[in-house]
């Protein structure tokens, strides 16, 4: 009997034991990923650096073509803080260089070209991709090769998903961007419709949007998935105009939300309509006065005013992103040398820094977490929040 009594007892003392662990684990994550910054601790900082270069190789992932419509812009952002780097010395006199990989099918082609310079062409930092699906491919190739990535362009969340600690985003991300336009809605009191097209980023971003709704409380009327062509903006519009919605949001690529826009204002829609930020891409003209977009960041008037006197046209915030994104990997290689675990370090503890599109400040992530407002084509929109810098970056 005692010896029964006593087995009772320890049976007992485990399951209290057992339900406490169990109400401490409903409560608490077994692992946060996101609770500390993501680190690299492997092997590479012991690495001297090479002695044998006549130039400082920094990659870039997308077209070297100002005419690309989806990635030129990048290029010409990118390369204008190279050329500024080199006037001011170069690193330890060697110039820098932009070396491009790219191919018009860049899951074939771009990828092996990526591959290439990864490898061969001693490069040190990639800038890129041109878009979530670029970027997202880029996050395949670089990690094996420890090689840093900052991002100019994709506003993706998922790109910081993975939890891959060569991934930086200088542009803040869907998460802290779609709320904005669900809050809108919301203020509102609209009945609305939401029109969104079928490529990676409309649908990474429209995830992100109806977290958004569920939080808010809200569900359009319709939701309409289309192909980005001329004769699916027509439908779009004839969509729009029998939900008798009071507001549309059309999510988007630039050339495709300005389509969609013109033929729902042409069909006679007086409502309000809100887009993803890749509206602010386009040139304001009338058809587009009124629309409301989530900011990823501002253009500094000096800068504004250095890339038409360079380029000859106004920057789009691309542009910007990548001028901020170039200028980040040149301050990381001047101070952690060519050594690309140190770079990645020098990357991470640079943030937070003021560039010409805002403050870039990485969570935990990765990603650019400053804060994000909407604007209006065609005014001056909402007050910014952040003080413009002239040129260059600053702690």
């Amino acid at each position: 009997m005692p010896g029964r009594y006593a087995v009772s007892v320890a049976a007992i003392l485990l399951l209290v034991a057992g339900l406490a662990w169990a109400q401490d684990s409903a409560t608490r994550p077994y692992h946060d990923p996101r609770a500390t910054p993501l680190a690299y601790n492997g092997p590479g900082r012991e690495d001297p650096d090479p002695q044998d270069l006549d130039e400082v190789r920094i990659g870039f992932f997308g077209p070297p073509d100002p005419r690309h419509a989806g990635g030129g812009s990048i290029w010409q952002g990118a390369s204008l803080a190279v050329e500024e780097a080199n006037v001011n010395g170069g690193y330890r006199g060697l110039p820098f260089r932009l070396v491009p990989a790219w191919a018009e099918n860049p899951w074939a082609g771009g990828a092996a070209m990526l591959i290439r310079i990864t490898y061969t062409q001693r490069v040190w930092a990639i800038i890129g991709g041109i878009d979530g699906a670029t970027t997202h491919l880029a996050e395949q190739v670089l990690p094996k090769a420890l090689l840093t990535l900052v991002n100019p362009a994709a506003t993706d969340r998922s790109i910081h998903t993975a939890n891959v600690p060569w991934m930086f985003s200088c542009v803040p991300g869907d998460h802290m961007l779609a709320p904005l336009v669900s809050h809108e809605l919301k203020a509102r009191r609209a009945q609305f419709v939401l029109l969104s097209a079928t490529d990676h980023d409309s649908r990474a971003f429209v995830s992100q949007l109806k977290f958004a709704f569920e939080r808010d409380r809200l569900a359009p009327l319709v939701h309409v998935e289309f192909e980005p062509t001329a004769a699916t903006a027509e439908e779009a519009a004839e969509r729009v105009m029998a939900s008798g919605a009071q507001a549309a949001v059309i999510i988007a690529d630039a050339g495709a939300s300005t389509s969609v826009i013109k033929a729902v204002r042409k069909s006679g829609f007086a409502g309000a309509i809100l887009c993803g930020p890749w509206i602010a891409r386009v040139a304001p003209e009338p058809a587009l006065d009124g629309v409301v977009y989530p900011s990823p960041g501002d253009i500094s008037p000096a800068f504004g005013a250095k890339f038409v006197a360079r380029y000859g046209r106004d920057p789009d915030y691309p542009a910007a992103h990548a001028y901020d994104a170039a200028n980040i990997v040149i301050a990381a290689i001047r101070k952690a040398g060519l050594n690309r675990a140190r770079i990645r370090d020098a990357v991470r503890a640079l943030s937070p820094i003021q560039g010409v599109t805002g403050r870039i400040e990485w969570d935990s992530a990765g990603q650019n977490q400053r804060p994000v407002v909407l604007r209006t084509v065609g005014s001056a929109g909402a007050s910014a929040q952040l003080p413009p810098a002239a040129t260059g970056l600053r702690k």
